[in-house]
């Protein structure tokens, strides 16, 4: 059981990697951004990375960064379909708009395209595309990170081996997460991590919508990664999930309980997702 005050303690400057919010094309977000910010903020969080699946969010986060003093929201890019896919010019102008993450595609890759025609990473020789290797030339040159997303395992040793060698900063999205992206074993975690990978473990791979995982299997997956080598965030903003500020209060609580240490959430939630964004990890 957590000590008095340790959630709290832990929401204090925390960071959520991964949240989803409306405005949004498709889905319906139980929070807007403005919102988001204002209710993260009011629990003592730091910032957000805010994610949509179809189009780039560093313009909404730059206007709520304006509207919202101390707190941050982080702008992204998923390289779907409806955001120009692999397109080295979006990536660009992304980042120069200030997205500090670039995950490959999602809903638009070959394993979550849902019969559309999804976008590969790979050639016929499952070495990755010319145009897949200019777009992280220019996330190595903007010194951001990037985040697999939903792709298939080959796609993902392949992205994780080539950030390697560029000394690009790799985060493997949501690998226990049941119905989207790939499902990763233990050792498979553990490959990627000897390669210089960090997990993204997401809390709403916990939640009854998305697989109703055991909190104790994802705590006992960190330790053996190591805490030094994953992130936690909630990846929520779904309408039937609590909103993204409370899901992330309930994920803190609930990974306390479960036998997480606070000094172990502080490296999750504050340490290594600052280290990931470039931003001050001592505030």
């Amino acid at each position: 059981m957590e000590s008095a005050g340790a959630i709290e303690r832990v929401m204090q400057g925390a960071i959520d990697f991964h949240v989803h919010a409306d405005p949004d094309p498709f889905h319906k977000r139980r929070l807007n951004v403005l919102d988001l910010a204002l209710q993260a903020k009011a629990l003592g969080m730091r910032a957000v990375v805010a994610k949509n699946h179809q189009f780039g969010t560093t313009g909404l986060a730059a206007l709520v960064n304006q509207i919202v003093p101390d707190f941050l929201v982080v702008g992204s890019l998923a390289l779907n379909r409806e955001a120009g896919g692999l397109n080295s010019e979006v990536v660009e102008a992304a980042i120069r708009g200030g997205a500090r993450v670039v995950w490959m595609p999602t809903l638009s890759s070959i394993i979550d395209s849902k019969g559309k025609p999804g976008i590969s990473l790979l050639d016929e020789h499952e070495g990755l595309l010319p145009a897949v290797m200019t777009i992280l030339e220019i996330i190595k040159e903007h010194d951001v990170a990037l985040g697999t997303g939903h792709v298939s395992l080959k796609e993902i040793f392949a992205l994780t081996a080539e950030a390697r060698r560029l000394g690009i900063m790799i985060t493997i999205t949501h690998p226990m997460t049941t119905g989207f992206g790939c499902k990763l074993t233990l050792e498979q975690q553990q490959e990627l991590v000897s390669m210089g990978a960090v997990i993204e473990q997401c809390f709403v791979a916990c939640m009854p919508v998305l697989g109703g995982m055991n909190p104790k299997t994802m705590i006992d997956y960190i330790r053996v990664l190591g805490v030094e080598h994953c992130i936690l965030s909630t990846d929520m903003g779904q309408n039937a999930n609590p909103s993204p500020p409370e899901g992330f209060r309930s994920m803190v609580g609930t990974m306390l309980q479960f036998g997480l240490s606070e000094k172990e959430l502080e490296t999750l939630v504050k340490m290594n997702p600052a280290r990931i964004l470039g931003i001050d990890q001592s505030a």
